[in-house]
């Protein structure tokens, strides 16, 4: 599949529709399983996965094989418009006027708004589950370990990490199943 991807991007860059309806149908339920745990909705998930194609077919020809595979390159795409759109979704952060310059920022109903941004203490809640988990994926087998962040950190496919391993891609599958099996109980101790 990592040299299908790579063909298509090629033949997109070239402006092939036909690449890109093909691509499409091979990537889009990856995508859209990233959009809706970034994003949370489905509307959103659709929303980006559709910008996102518009990305592929507009930016195909700055795809480089040599450094990595195609799957990678568009979950990249994916994975930073998701952050994109969760930034902006964010309200921007108003500055309260300079003392003398008129208004009290208590007339304004926005300004009393409670900062959207996490708190010390979530954020370090956070920062301590974030080394929980850290920790677990150390208890893992170095390849168990590796495939696991290849497969929910990079995006790449079962038949990519089956690849880079050279393993069957059956035996890549009973990888990550019983590598998250051990991470889920690691974590629950």
């Amino acid at each position: 599949m990592a040299d299908d991807i790579a063909h298509l991007l090629n033949r997109i860059a070239q402006q092939d529709k036909n690449a890109l309806r093909t691509l499409y149908q091979q990537t889009a339920p990856k995508l859209m399983g990233i959009f809706m745990r970034m994003l949370g909705n489905r509307p959103d998930a659709e929303d980006a996965l559709q910008d996102v194609m518009i990305k592929i077919w507009n930016r195909a020809s700055a795809f480089d094989p040599e450094k990595g595979t195609g799957m990678g390159w568009i979950g990249a795409i994916a994975r930073n418009h998701a952050l994109d759109r969760l930034r902006s979704a964010r309200p921007a952060r108003l500055r309260m006027q300079p003392a003398g310059h008129g208004g009290d920022e208590h007339d304004d109903p926005i300004a009393r708004l409670p900062d959207p941004s996490p708190d010390a203490a979530t954020r370090t809640l956070a920062r301590a589950e974030m080394m929980r988990v850290v920790t677990c994926i150390k208890e893992l087998p170095a390849d168990r370990a590796s495939a696991v962040q290849g497969a929910y950190l990079q995006g790449l496919s079962y038949q990519e990490l089956a690849s880079r391993f050279d393993v069957p891609l059956n035996t890549m599958r009973t990888w990550l199943r019983r590598a998250l099996i051990s991470l889920k109980e690691c974590l629950d101790k």
